[in-house]
């Protein structure tokens, strides 16, 4: 019997835009993989933006409210803001997948779909939460940028590793401590354990971009640190900003010789 590719899997989820069928579709197709119920990727085409959900409303990243600190609307702000990155995070890495794992070993489908799978998880995670605070995801504004950097690097898995795991998602192993020890001062346990739930598995996401870009590098003779800065020159519009959580980015395979000479104060 021929096996269904897993692309046309992967694209389902792409193009669905409710976030519980889109959570429910993640994890069913990463245990469909796990378990060979599907072939390879076939190396077609995947949409070029996902399906999104009526809500939340997106605007422009100068045009987002303040948050709040301290105030228990301040931390439904900041739950709403990361329960959106773990929303588009789920694209992101199915995205990966279907793009550029027909270019590597299955390995890298493998990758890719459980760390889609682990976002999916974060996102019901966050969600949930939020209903128990009185809110829910799509109940204020969002962030429309957060596809800017797969659109920029859909041409180049090397580029896409570069930017999305290596910097974007490394991100939050610098800044997610804060939000742990923020939480449990406001007497928030049950916010704390869900971030450290996610600082846990970004460390192993970043590891795996880690890997996957110096596989790649390896593979073009290519040094990876100086050809991860090119790309970084090419490809991101931000600024690395200290400080950094060097022992979380280190566990990360992502050591300081990446990143210590673009930092900025």
């Amino acid at each position: 019997m021929t096996l269904p590719s897993v692309s046309a899997a992967i694209r389902e989820v792409l193009e669905t835009a409710d976030p519980a069928a889109k959570v429910k579709r993640a994890r069913a197709t990463a245990r469909g993989w796990r378990r060979g119920q599907f072939a390879s990727v076939d190396g077609g085409a995947m949409p070029d933006r996902p399906a999104r959900p009526a809500e939340p409303k997106l605007l422009a990243p100068n045009r987002m409210p303040r948050r709040g600190k301290g105030s228990l609307h301040g931390r439904i702000a900041l739950l709403h803001a990361l329960a959106h990155i773990e929303f588009v995070a789920i694209d992101l890495a199915f995205d990966m997948a279907g793009r550029f794992g027909a270019r590597f070993a299955p390995e890298f489908t493998t990758d890719w779909l459980a760390v889609g799978a682990d976002e999916a998880m974060h996102f019901a995670l966050i969600d949930r939460r939020l209903r128990a605070l009185g809110s829910r995801y799509g109940a204020l504004p969002a962030h429309e940028g957060l596809w800017e950097a797969a659109l920029e690097t859909a041409a180049d898995p090397l580029a896409r590793l570069a930017i999305v795991p290596m910097v974007l998602e490394a991100r939050g192993l610098d800044v997610t401590p804060d939000m742990i020890a923020r939480a449990n001062a406001a007497g928030d346990s049950a916010t704390a354990a869900i971030l450290r739930r996610i600082f846990a598995d970004e460390i192993r996401h970043v590891r795996m971009g880690t890997k996957w870009f110096e596989s790649g590098c390896a593979e073009r003779g290519i040094a990876p640190e100086p050809y991860w800065k090119e790309l970084l020159s090419r490809h991101f519009r931000g600024e690395l900003k200290p400080p950094f959580n060097d022992s979380a980015r280190d566990a990360a395979g992502l050591t300081r010789d990446y990143y210590q000479a673009l930092a900025t104060a």
